[in-house]
């Protein structure tokens, strides 16, 4: 059984940083796309940034709005995935998903319960 928990999430100012982490069991980041998503009130659900692999090469997608201010890494070790955000904005304020896909013929898509994030101005 996979499970994804989140933490990290928070309030803080506008500029500020905050990092969030997610713990895997069950699968293994390593060899599996994850990463992060949010969701804004009233808004889908998208890609913050996340680990993917296409052959041999892996690397990051972000999402458009990241604009440099996010990282993301990833322990092996540990079977974690952190997304240190910098320069947040109160755009930024959603509820921080975990996400981790086993792809096949039918990928099946995990998510973790969700971590607030909110930024005020």
């Amino acid at each position: 059984q996979v499970q994804l928990v989140e933490s990290g999430g928070g309030l803080v100012q506008a500029g500020g940083s905050l990092t969030l982490s997610c713990t895997a069991s069950g699968e293994s980041f390593s060899t599996n796309p994850g990463g992060w998503y949010r969701q804004a009130p009233g808004k889908q659900r998208e890609l913050v940034a996340e680990f993917t692999s296409r052959g041999t090469m892996n690397f990051v997608n972000f999402g458009d709005f990241v604009q440099g201010r996010f990282t993301v890494s990833r322990d092996n070790g540990k079977n974690t995935v952190d997304l240190q955000m910098n320069s947040l904005r109160p755009e930024d304020t959603g509820v921080y998903y975990c996400h981790l896909v086993i792809n096949g013929s039918t990928p099946l898509h995990y998510w973790g319960q969700g971590t607030q994030v909110t930024v005020s101005s």
